[in-house]
């Protein structure tokens, strides 16, 4: 977090610098996922990205209707061993604890009382790029998903007015995603389970 980020959100909470949580100043070699884990008092939806901590702005209502398609209809179409969820941490690797879009999940780690899962917990992340976050969701959190292991990686654009859905599957002797489709209107695929989602429904009460 910059210094200037730093006194707006002083300013936003109406706080002091002495009494901005420790959060607010990140040790020397940047925080742990285990750090990151036991915090209290971030921001919602704050991510762990190579050791600093993401906050996340004020998104598009594209961005929320997208989301929830997205995450209804993976759970509806997914086999029983899979569940499909949204916005929950992922602990990746010491420095790494991003929070997909939607995920899908094997359904034995579920657990009410969770508060993240695993990197072997997931089978598919999906990110939705908003302008605040587009290095992010486009470079930064799919190589860190594909050096964690995650079999599978969507990433979801609103483009002329249309949303659009790129998908990836991991090469694991090159421990990195390879394209498998750009999907206008209709997504469809077999991976990682029969899957058919018609884009054009996004925002439309269903």
């Amino acid at each position: 977090m910059s210094a200037q980020s730093v006194e707006a959100y002083a300013e936003s909470s109406h706080m002091d610098s002495g009494s901005l949580p420790d959060w607010v100043f990140p040790p020397p070699d940047g925080f742990t996922a285990d750090d990151f884990l036991r915090m209290r008092g971030l921001p919602r939806h704050t991510e762990l990205i190579d050791g600093s901590l993401v906050f996340v702005s004020p998104q598009r209502l594209w961005h929320d209707w997208v989301l929830d398609l997205l995450r209804t209809e993976l759970d509806r179409q997914a086999p029983p061993e899979m569940r499909a969820v949204r916005e929950m941490s992922v602990k990746l690797a010491k420095r790494q604890v991003p929070e997909p879009d939607v995920s899908v999940v094997r359904a034995e780690f579920l657990d009410p009382r969770r508060t993240y899962f695993l990197a072997e917990d997931v089978v598919l992340a999906v990110e939705a790029v908003s302008p605040s976050s587009e290095e992010f969701d486009r470079e930064t959190k799919p190589r860190r998903y594909a050096a964690a292991g995650i079999k599978h990686f969507w990433r979801v654009e609103l483009e002329d007015d249309r949303t659009v859905v790129y998908s990836y599957e991991l090469d694991p002797p090159m421990g990195a995603y390879v394209a498998t489709g750009i999907h206008h209107d209709q997504l469809k695929l077999t991976v990682p389970f029969d899957i058919e989602i018609d884009l054009t429904a996004v925002g439309r009460r269903r």
